[in-house]
């Protein structure tokens, strides 16, 4: 795993394989780990939102999960494998957590959702530890769902609330968490219990995965993406004329 630099942004180039054996050996050492993923948007709003910009920088692993940083980094020139998309890396965690016995707690979403979540994953992963789960909505007392989650013995944490809260709710308390790891995992509790249904393979690969989200979504999702896309382009455009310039 390498960390490259994306638009004055870092982040770490990595398969899904290498990223999984990184924080399984993590765990095997009770080394504290933060993770976020990058997609267009994180990138574009970490130019302007200090305390996320700096919430991201804090973490030990910044895996690029959207199709289009991906594209940008190799038009830059960086050779970029694969994305590591953050609900495919919760899966794969879930299953090394079965497997070796460690201990999950899911926070997040709506009741509703995050309850469905957790009985979906002890179905498809009956042998896995719940420490426990908790919806979102809990900012009246952050303290207190700290000392739950510390209590509850967990060693992984799957946060499952919009950015750019999570991010910097993670790295406010991640040293009273008590979790060896934690990962923000934003909208996969809503895919995981059915909610919202996941793109196409052969739209997440083309890197439209985005445009599928407008699509159930267009109220919330369509001037996110519209301006956070174009902002990226304009970037990404300017930054290959200044390396031509430099040529």
């Amino acid at each position: 795993m390498r960390r490259i630099d994306i638009l004055g942004s870092p982040v770490d180039v990595a398969t899904m394989d290498e990223t999984v054996g990184v924080i399984d050996e993590a765990l095997a050492n009770a080394r504290f780990t933060q993770h976020v993923v990058v997609n267009v948007a994180k990138l574009v709003n970490m130019r302007k939102d200090p305390e996320l910009d700096a919430s991201v920088r804090e973490c030990d692993i910044i895996n690029i999960d959207g199709m289009g940083v991906v594209l940008g980094a190799r038009a830059l020139g960086h050779n970029v494998p694969e994305r590591v998309a953050g609900i495919d890396l919760f899966h794969e965690l879930l299953a090394m957590s079965e497997q070796k016995g460690y201990s999950v707690f899911l926070l997040g979403a709506k009741d509703e959702v995050v309850s469905e979540t957790a009985r979906r994953v002890q179905q498809q992963y009956p042998d896995l530890k719940l420490a426990g789960y908790h919806h979102g909505y809990f900012w009246d007392d952050e303290e207190a769902m700290v000392e739950r989650i510390r209590a509850s013995g967990a060693q992984l944490l799957f946060v499952a609330i919009t950015s750019p809260k999570k991010e910097n709710f993670i790295n406010k308390w991640r040293d009273r968490l008590g979790v060896t790891f934690v990962m923000g995992v934003g909208g996969t509790f809503d895919v995981v219990a059915g909610k919202v249904q996941r793109a196409p393979v052969w739209m997440q690969k083309a890197g439209l995965e985005w445009f599928y989200r407008v699509l159930q979504e267009p109220g919330r999702m369509w001037k996110r993406y519209l301006v956070t896309n174009s902002v990226f382009a304009w970037l990404l455009l300017r930054e290959k004329l200044r390396f031509r310039r430099k040529a």
